[in-house]
């Protein structure tokens, strides 16, 4: 809102002055120049004055300041509990780009038979060297390889599997578990 003293500039000229009066939307300003001339409020746009310091640093709000110097405070958030002897199980990704380093040339039915022939040695490792749980990233997309690893491992005795933690992994990842007999 402009007031009478007010500093203005026109938007669209190379002119500068000051407010003499406004009503409703017109504003009668005197030029740098010294001629009187009346423009509509939205052809103005208010300047500050810089050489009155005062004014500005009466406009600096001292604890705002202070607020955004403060560091923020530590967000809390529950944390999961681990055993420091606790290795963490070891993930394996199945995407074909991290099996091969061209895939060019290689069908469907090629690429999927390298992962699921990949997972089926990571169980079988698993089993033989009596690893507690690992994790498969396999991927969102079509839900082919999913589907591929989910028979794969129901063909085996003693294991059991579940979506990964959608936190850490997204719904593109499955944990698998053996269960170790203690003979």
């Amino acid at each position: 809102m402009l007031t009478k003293g007010d500093k203005v500039s026109v938007l669209d000229e190379a002119m500068n002055g000051v407010v003499l009066s406004v009503k409703n939307n017109e504003v009668t300003i005197e030029t740098d120049d010294g001629f009187v001339m009346t423009f509509f409020v939205n052809e103005l746009i208010k300047i500050q004055d810089s050489s009155n310091l005062m004014n500005s640093i009466k406009r600096i709000n001292v604890s705002e300041v202070s607020k955004e110097k403060e560091e923020p405070k530590a967000r809390s958030f529950v944390k999961e509990r681990k055993d420091k002897r606790e290795i963490p199980a070891p993930e394996f990704d199945l995407h074909i780009e991290k099996l091969v380093p061209n895939k060019r040339g290689m069908s469907n039915y090629d690429i999927l038979t390298l992962q699921t022939e990949t997972a089926q040695r990571h169980i079988e490792f698993a089993i033989k060297n009596r690893i507690p749980k690992i994790v498969f990233i396999h991927g969102v997309g079509e839900g082919i390889l999913k589907a591929e690893l989910d028979f794969l491992l129901g063909r085996y005795d003693g294991v059991d599997f579940q979506d990964a933690n959608y936190q850490k992994y997204g719904s593109g990842a499955t944990e698998v578990y053996f269960r170790q007999n203690t003979k």
